[in-house]
């Protein structure tokens, strides 16, 4: 079956967020409606409240890149999202396309969860591969990376994400906000929403640890 199949038959049973989208079924549940979560009981047919409307997928990349002051979103998971706006959808296919806009992957990462077969690659294995300037990464601390998570992920600093992955095979997570977080912004039941999931530590990730090692290694001497 495919990815735009299963995503319709999610939303068919009631999954109706991923991250900051809420996923509604046009008045004939032909086709359907996507915009942000804050402006649900706005965002109905036949005049959309007023919001900016939007035919199709094509515009999911440019409302997703800036945020409402106008700051870039360095990474799709952030939890500034714009509002104001809705889009129309035709197919599931059209709203596979715009999911995978906003969130990149999110669909089909959530979906190879499910089946069993979504790959992780922990922490020290992503340093490890680093190389040129941010090779120095792979010399942070487990206790400088362990702080980073707290102090860079989980929605406390704009991460919408579930961190799946671990500092390596044997170091789990420390307890935290950032290691407990679900996935699903908002007070929403888990089998009403599509989580989205980190496999791997970001680039954002991986350049403070660059730092955070660079620091450790000049308190050292």
């Amino acid at each position: 079956m495919s990815i735009a199949s299963q995503l319709r038959n999610l939303v068919k049973s009631g999954t109706h967020r991923m991250g900051e989208l809420e996923i509604q079924t046009s008045v004939f549940n032909t086709s359907f409606i996507l915009s942000h979560f804050a402006d649900t009981e706005t965002s109905t047919f036949p005049d959309f409240g007023g919001l900016e409307v939007h035919q199709g997928p094509a515009d999911a990349r440019d409302l997703s890149t800036y945020a409402e002051d106008g700051t870039y979103r360095f990474t799709k998971g952030q939890t500034n999202l714009k509002r104001g706006w809705v889009m129309l959808l035709d197919s599931e296919e059209d709203l596979r396309l715009a999911l995978d806009q906003f969130y990149p992957a999110g669909v089909g990462l959530f979906l190879a969860r499910q089946n069993g077969s979504l790959e992780v690659e922990n922490l020290r294995d992503k340093l490890n591969r680093q190389t040129g300037m941010y090779r120095f990464a792979r010399t942070i601390s487990d206790a400088g990376a362990q702080k980073l998570i707290r102090e860079v992920c989980g929605p406390a600093h704009q991460c919408a994400k579930k961190i799946l992955w671990k500092l390596d095979a044997n170091t789990p997570l420390e307890e935290s906000e950032a290691s407990r977080f679900n996935g699903i912004p908002g007070d929403l039941p888990e089998n009403e929403a599509i989580p989205l999931l980190c496999r791997e530590a970001c680039n954002h990730f991986v350049a403070e640890c660059r730092k955070t090692a660079k620091a450790e290694s000049e308190a050292g001497k």
